[in-house]
């Protein structure tokens, strides 16, 4: 974690993300307290489709989200023999996001 802040005027909390070295960009979470649910649309109806995340060791980070209790929607697979090795999960609103891990 980079730094957090607090915005009492909306009641949120904002997070920002990056790599210990600082090398890759910097990811903002924002958390809005008084928000009790988020509607996602279908998937033929989203305008946002998944975020990725390139991970080191896709055998590690999936059995640890699988321990974790995380919805895997699609276990690790190559796009064709020698390519990346991807995986789906799920975050708790049903949001894709993308596990990459480079060869």
């Amino acid at each position: 974690m980079v730094s957090r802040r607090e915005i009492a005027q909306t009641n949120a909390e904002i997070v920002f993300l990056q790599d210990p070295q600082e090398l890759g960009a910097k990811l903002e979470l924002t958390c809005y307290r008084n928000q009790k649910r988020l509607i996602q649309a279908d998937y033929e109806d989203r305008l946002f489709d998944h975020l990725a995340f390139e991970v080191k060791d896709m055998n590690k980070t999936i059995a640890a989200m699988r321990e974790a209790g995380v919805t895997i929607t699609d276990e690790p697979f190559r796009l064709n023999p020698t390519g990346n090795l991807l995986a789906f999960v799920e975050d708790p609103d049903g949001t894709l996001i993308e596990l990459i891990h480079r060869r």
